[in-house]
């Protein structure tokens, strides 16, 4: 369904504008269409059908986008890989996921697990040539892509995101902030997370141009939207504030530059204002969700304002968010508690994981594991998270992961994995830990032994060691709040 609402609409209405621009190669959306239905028949002759599974290990390149395009034409699910994990964490979500195939590029990761056809993009091409795909699928509740996010215990979890979920974040995303044709829109955040991955669908519904930068940096990003004359793209806060303390930012002709959404960690107020400094005349769109429930509220420009810097903003229509007490009961304005949501863009479920599932939704609105509360205004605010998750630089880190990884040393009796303010990635991975009697170890052999199975953004940055046990609650579980205390956030933010 997703391909007649987006890139088919765009062949029929917008054939001759520019659809995609990577590595200096530009295609129309007719060629683009043209390109992707053989790709689509490409797979189809390797055997792909309805329901089967595509890993996907790529960086930001047009092929990426063709290939996710082909994907949702045949009723394939894609399943993006994070490009920061590790070999071993991409072999559980391969265990998990069970593709049908895998296409990878040399310079990532190669995991041991091998699906049943693989292909090296940059050493093997894939055999595209004039073909005949079947016609394509139009099912909202078809599976369009397994979006996976780690569970607290270290098991990965696959979001399963229908066609239908998409399609209603095009529609929201284009409520807060409307599309217009001719828009050029910058890859500059990895494809596959919620926050890009839904931007695919939503430029060619509404004729804009789509432009691709394998991996991001100031420069990169300065020299592509000079070139490029891009209008609008999505950037985590760590990246921003990168952006605002680079040198040579005025050295570079970004007044095409229209619109910048962020999300995935807090932005502090000051790193806003000093966003509107080094980038004046830009319009800025606060962006919250979850790979659950892709785009929730939002904070558009002109509700920027000083009183309400630190809100996540509203709902739009078709969008229902409330905040509800430990027993699912709704609170009153200024009252904390956990959100909930619903709506046709919230998940289906984890995949292969009816338990996973059944814990995270209460009478049909989804658990999202925030803490906040909504102002009388109905403006949404973040004050910590339920779970013990940490954002560090955008990227999500379970501490459940860490510690499991941490536990699985000889010396270690018992671990607390938690998050520390940091003014450059919002928060750090810090770990404490106590050693067996008799152990020895030191802070740098703990971080090495955590270097063998996870991503580097897991690692923790920081260790202690504690002679005693770590605090515990009557129910025997270990007091993270305690062991945070000690950082907690100038900005009057817990960390968590």
């Amino acid at each position: 369904m997703i391909h007649t609402h987006s890139l088919g609409r765009a062949a029929r209405y917008f054939p001759q504008r520019t659809a995609l621009t990577s590595g200096g190669a530009r295609q129309t959306f007719r060629e683009l269409h043209a390109r992707v239905a053989n790709i689509a028949a490409s797979l189809s002759r390797h055997g792909f059908r309805v329901g089967d599974r595509l890993a996907i290990l790529l960086p930001n390149e047009a092929q990426y986008i063709e290939l996710v395009y082909a994907c949702a034409w045949l009723g394939v699910i894609a399943v993006p890989l994070n490009t920061r994990l590790s070999a071993v964490e991409i072999d559980h979500v391969l265990a998990d996921a069970s593709p049908r195939g895998l296409i990878r590029h040399s310079s990532l990761p190669a995991p041991t697990a091998r699906p049943l056809w693989e292909r090296v993009l940059d050493a093997e091409p894939l055999d595209v040539k004039d073909g005949s795909p079947p016609e394509p699928i139009y099912d909202p509740d078809a599976v369009l892509a397994l979006i996976y996010t780690s569970g607290t215990t270290g098991r990965p979890k696959g979001v399963v995101l229908t066609h239908a979920n998409i399609l209603a974040d095009v529609d929201h995303g284009n409520y807060w902030v409307p599309y217009s044709e001719g828009d050029v829109y910058l890859h500059a955040a990895p494809i596959f997370h919620i926050a890009d991955f839904p931007l695919m669908f939503a430029s060619p519904a509404f004729g804009a141009c789509q432009v691709t930068i394998p991996k991001f940096s100031p420069r990169s990003f300065c020299e592509t939207v000079e070139r490029e004359r891009v209008t609008r793209t999505v950037l985590v806060p760590t990246m921003i504030n990168m952006l605002t303390q680079f040198q040579e930012l005025g050295k570079y002709d970004l007044t095409s530059l229209k619109e910048l959404a962020y999300g995935g960690s807090p932005m502090t107020p000051e790193l806003i204002r000093r966003t509107r400094e080094a980038l004046p005349g830009i319009r800025l769109i606060q962006c919250y969700g979850l790979s659950e429930t892709g785009f929730l509220t939002a904070l558009r420009d002109h509700e920027h304002t000083e009183d309400r810097l630190t809100s996540c903003g509203r709902p739009c229509p078709g969008i229902d968010v409330r905040v509800v007490d430990e027993s699912g009961k709704e609170v009153g304005a200024g009252q904390s508690g956990e959100l909930v949501a619903r709506g046709a863009n919230v998940m289906r479920g984890y995949w292969n994981n009816p338990e996973e599932t059944a814990v995270a939704f209460r009478a049909g609105m989804f658990r999202t594991g925030d803490i906040g509360y909504q102002d009388a205004d109905g403006y949404f605010y973040i004050l910590d998270r339920l779970k013990d998750m940490i954002v560090t630089g955008g990227e999500n880190v379970y501490s459940g992961e860490v510690e499991a990884v941490i536990y699985e040393h000889p010396a270690v009796l018992e671990a607390a994995v938690f998050g520390i303010p940091d003014p450059q990635w919002g928060e750090l991975v810090a770990a404490c830990a106590v050693l067996k009697p008799g152990k020895a170890l030191s802070a740098d052999e703990l971080i090495a032994h955590c270097r063998g199975s996870l991503a580097n953004y897991k690692i923790p940055r920081r260790v202690e060691f504690s002679e005693d046990e770590l605090p515990k609650g009557g129910s025997g579980k270990i007091l993270k709040k305690v062991l945070r205390e000690r950082y907690q956030s100038e900005r009057g933010r817990a960390v968590g």
